[in-house]
């Protein structure tokens, strides 16, 4: 009993449940604000849909952003990609129609991904430095690309095929709040309940012992960094289907709402931990706050303030529940490495004979 009880406790705990907590929090206080301002209800039908579907395309960049903080990488090129993506496929859906433009889109950011991935792995430089080195080239990629101008759908067919696909509804829902719950869905899927989302936790815990029990530690690595590029990819077709154009600088800024989202979720910066729900979870924290300073009229100089201060906040519950538990991982870890070790001699033995 006393194991359960430690369990459950570990489940509904601050550390793993807090970001829930913080979302329920934030709308209870939005909700009671309104109601006492005389405003609109908040939790209104409408405003929660359009809360999620605000959220969708950053929540997306965000549950692949987890895989690659998962292994042990960052990424922060996320925003220039999906810019990128955006441009290409304003640029060709005219030519070749909506379904090869988004597969165009999608192959650039997979190239971006690949060379991320490539240098990291194969060349061994940090990936903060590559992908702060690839989010200024692939951002001055989309100014020579555009030529520094603003870019508009012109063909009436692509228009409405693009407007379809971004705001097209299924029931109540438009469809982005549905790509959103699919692909958080199928990801955390894969994670928690495949040999290979086992193996993605193995490598950000650690990647001597994964290496050992005879995990391909690059080759996972590397696959992170294109799903990210990917849903970068797709998250850019969005954004240009929903206004129909774009201007070189769209998106600038965004990959640090993606990362925030990733933090506030709970997905440890240093690999081997993390949650694409909770990721979830955390940008629409990031977006209730947007959506409440806006209906409060608050000021653009208040919402950094708050938000900073949440991200902050949500940082320091994480990292004192870490240090709680480290002896525990650690331990872990040397068990899994012994381990993973031994098997590897044993191999070897075998093999020498």
């Amino acid at each position: 009993m006393s194991g359960t009880g430690g369990t459950l406790r570990r489940k509904f705990g601050l550390r793993e449940a807090g970001v829930y907590y913080a979302l329920l929090l934030l709308v209870a206080v939005l909700t009671a604000v309104t109601a006492l301002l005389g405003r609109p209800s908040y939790l209104s039908a409408v405003n929660v849909v359009n809360i999620l579907y605000q959220t969708a395309p950053v929540a997306i960049m965000g549950v692949a952003m987890t895989v690659v903080l998962i292994t042990g990488n960052f990424d922060l090129s996320v925003a220039s990609v999906a810019a990128l993506a955006a441009a290409v496929n304003i640029m060709v859906i005219g030519q070749v129609g909506f379904w090869l433009a988004m597969a165009a889109s999608l192959g650039v950011a997979a190239v971006v991904g690949v060379l991320n991935g490539v240098i990291v792995e194969l060349v061994g430089i940090n990936a903060f430095i590559v992908t702060l080195g690839t989010l200024t080239a692939v951002r001055g990629l989309v100014l020579v690309v555009t030529g520094g101008r603003s870019l508009m759908v012109s063909t009436p067919r692509a228009l409405r095929v693009m407007t379809y696909f971004e705001s097209g509804r299924a029931g109540p829902f438009p469809l982005p709040i549905l790509y959103m719950a699919g692909f958080t869905l199928g990801v955390g899927l894969a994670l928690h309940f495949t040999a290979a989302g086992r193996r993605v936790y193995a490598v950000g815990g650690n990647a001597e012992a994964a290496r050992l029990a005879g995990i391909n530690v690059r080759a996972y690595k590397l696959g992170a960094f294109v799903l990210c590029s990917l849903a970068a990819g797709f998250a850019g077709v969005l954004y240009a289907s929903r206004f129909g154009a774009m201007n070189p600088t769209a998106l600038s800024g965004e990959e640090l709402t993606v990362i925030a989202a990733a933090i506030l979720g709970g997905t440890s910066l240093f690999g081997g931990a993390g949650s694409v729900l909770k990721t979830v979870a955390g940008a629409l924290v990031l977006y209730t706050l947007t959506n409440g300073f806006n209906i409060l009229n608050l000021g653009a100089n208040y919402q950094g303030l708050i938000e900073g201060t949440v991200l902050i906040a949500a940082a320091a519950i994480y990292t004192v529940g870490g240090r709680r538990r480290a002896p525990r991982r650690v331990a872990a870890a040397l068990a899994a490495g012994s381990s993973a070790a031994g098997a590897h001699e044993a191999k070897s033995r075998a093999a020498a004979r």
